[in-house]
């Protein structure tokens, strides 16, 4: 059995510009291209730009005439081109949807994608015999909306969700989808927002039983060139939705009892590929520079710990926090120097925060911070308390820092994102407040 070398798979044709470019010049280049993401050169270190991180953009009215610099994106990993393909499963469900393989001397060789991932896994060694009805629990960043749903409304749930695909229903029956090669053509032609998607979609919606076996859909993935699989039960009503790199992640557990089919020729792989899968749940629920947990995990555990509240009939808290003009860090220094104020910011969480706290990096230099039991009194004086640590505290290379603050109590009924708007409008006006404060959603004006 041979696994192909990332410098036989990957794509040479990289679509890049330089982080002094504005973002108006990358969208003129990924209009031209038809690329939905692009990657953002910076000393020897790769961003990037998606169209998800414009929509954020548009949503804010800020201007794309600012410089990619002063943006923050999400540095894509780097792997040496003289791999194979297994080495990349690790990458598989993290956030990063992209790996850069370098030649020996640290210049970029190529891009490599999951569509190349899942276009060199044999065919033969998929789980035949595995239905999607199975897995359907992977689906977790599915969202669906009604056709009469207003375009802006949708566009700013994307972007709070980090949806990169919407599926239009009537009666749970999929009509139509709204993706981020959708949102581009919106962008580009200046687009009624007010109107309903169902002017926008895409139409027809191609479905896939969830009786298919797991190969039967990667197949399906592969001949459409699409990034998942809109599932639909025998009414054809939706049951689900898995992306492109789960259904690759449910390949693993195959590909490693083949392994051990090959027990002298691949024993040291073998060892390789155990002591991965014992990393690969930690992995997935982790953010990898920090180890807080990432997203997709938080929004698990405030499942259990909404559940656990309404049970107890107890209070609980969010804080949402984001360190002031870190832009200027790392503009100044430099972003190891920015990864590292990151890390340490992450570590005063830990050490000053309840055992019972859950603390996620929610993204760029904010973070986000779950209180079970605490009510809106007690987590504004624990994020004042925070608030006091960061100033105090002597940051490697950069020197004193300081963090704004914004806090909101959960409401029985209410969507974590509504809790979660409401901590953001506060953190808005405590940097609208001079920074380095604590507001708490009693603060905000209705």
């Amino acid at each position: 059995m041979k696994f192909p070398l990332l410098s036989d798979i990957a794509s040479t044709k990289v679509i890049s510009v330089d982080v002094n470019s504005s973002v108006e010049d990358a969208l003129e280049v990924m209009l031209k291209e038809n690329h939905r993401n692009i990657i953002v050169l910076d000393s020897g270190s790769f961003y990037m730009l998606t169209i998800m991180d414009i929509l954020n953009l548009i949503t804010q009215s800020l201007s794309l005439s600012c410089k990619l610099s002063e943006l923050s994106l999400v540095k894509v990993p780097t792997i040496a081109k003289d791999r194979n393909v297994l080495d990349t499963l690790e990458y598989v469900n993290n956030s990063a949807e992209y790996l850069c393989v370098m030649n020996p001397d640290n210049t970029l060789y190529g891009l490599l994608t999951h569509t190349d991932i899942s276009s060199n896994i044999d065919p033969d060694t998929l789980m035949d015999n595995y239905r999607l009805k199975d897995f359907l629990k992977l689906g977790r960043r599915m969202k669906w909306v009604d056709k009469d749903e207003i375009t802006s409304s949708l566009l700013q749930s994307m972007n709070r969700g980090v949806f990169d695909n919407v599926v239009v229903v009537e009666d749970m029956i999929p009509i139509g989808i709204l993706t981020t090669k959708d949102v581009m053509r919106l962008i580009k032609s200046e687009a009624d927002l007010e109107k309903s998607v169902s002017y926008y979609m895409t139409l027809p919606v191609e479905t896939v039983c969830r009786d298919a076996s797991i190969k039967e859909a990667l197949e399906f993935i592969r001949s459409k060139h699409f990034r998942r699989v809109v599932v639909v039960d025998e009414n054809k009503k939706l049951t689900g939705v898995i992306a492109q790199k789960e259904l690759i992640s449910l390949t693993y557990s195959k590909w490693a009892s083949l392994m051990k089919d090959y027990q002298e020729e691949l024993k040291e792989l073998n060892h390789m590929l155990e002591s991965k899968y014992r990393e690969y749940e930690s992995r997935a629920s982790t953010d990898a520079l920090t180890g807080l947990y990432n997203r997709h995990k938080f929004a698990e555990l405030y499942l259990s710990s909404y559940t656990s509240m309404v049970q107890r009939d107890n209070k609980m808290s969010l804080i949402l926090l984001d360190i002031d003009f870190f832009k200027k860090v790392n503009d100044k220094y430099g972003h190891n120097a920015g990864d590292q104020v990151l890390i340490q910011l992450s570590h005063i969480l830990l050490r000053k925060l309840r055992n019972i706290d859950i603390i996620c990096r929610w993204g760029g230099e904010e973070f986000i911070v779950l209180l079970p039991t605490a009510g809106l009194e007690i987590a504004g004086n624990l994020a004042e308390k925070l608030r006091v640590s960061v100033e105090a505290m002597e940051m490697d290379v950069v020197g004193k820092l300081s963090a704004s603050f914004g806090v909101s109590e959960v409401r029985k009924g209410e969507a974590m994102e509504d809790l979660i708007s409401r901590a953001d409008r506060a953190l808005y006006l405590a940097k609208n407040s001079g920074r380095n404060c604590v507001r708490t959603e009693l603060d905000i004006e209705d």
